[in-house]
């Protein structure tokens, strides 16, 4: 067994841990079988990369704003502030799935939407975006729960944006996804949304 930081995310929150092996569960639960065989890239990574360390790929690939953790061998990593350019440094069609795990609503929404086209870009066809965020409505429950300590105070209040199904659905039409390619659900007592978007 992999040995795991004190920390998964910036902050401290009591139910962390407990919330990074759920959205990594939800996540891998939402990749088909034939695409471990290639390349993953997810964006957003974090402090430690507890999906890409809790999943199968043959290549896995990293983009976060931090420098990349000590004893992670098998993510290849690259520094990027992703509210500063969304030009991800990958060729077109490099990708069999890209993960952004709890990571647009700390992103400027007035660049996600070149951020998602590059997301099509590097995607190969066939390829899968998935994304996890907190629901709209959950954005005040997400406060009170970081006031008392069971959330990473930290990551709370960098959340710039909340989003609904029907608005991530637009930024995926925008990047030029096909909404016939596109599914949406809930998680964790609806308190989540995950998002599939086909290339």
């Amino acid at each position: 067994m992999r040995e795991q930081p004190a920390h998964m995310t910036r902050g401290h929150g009591l139910l962390e841990p407990l919330l990074a092996r759920l959205r990594a569960k939800q996540a891998d639960a939402l990749v088909p079988e034939d695409l471990r065989k290639g390349r993953i890239l997810d964006i957003g990574s974090g402090t430690y990369p507890y999906f890409l360390s809790h999943t199968y790929f043959a290549e896995k690939f990293a983009v976060d704003q931090l420098e990349k953790p000590q004893n992670v061998a098998d993510v290849t990593w690259h520094s990027l502030d992703l509210n500063k350019t969304t030009a991800l440094p990958f060729d077109g069609q490099y990708f069999d799935v890209v993960t952004m795990l709890a990571v647009v609503e700390h992103l400027d929404p007035n660049g996600l939407q070149t951020l998602f086209q590059e997301v099509h870009r590097i995607l190969r066809v066939g390829g899968r975006l998935i994304i996890t965020t907190p629901a709209a409505w959950s954005d005040g429950l997400l406060q009170g729960m970081a006031r008392t300590g069971l959330v990473s105070k930290e990551e709370i209040d960098e959340h710039v944006f909340v989003y609904t199904l029907p608005l991530l659905g637009w930024y995926f039409g925008r990047a030029g996804f096909e909404m016939t390619k596109v599914k949406f659900g809930y998680f964790e007592f609806h308190l989540n949304l995950w998002a599939t978007a086909d290339r």
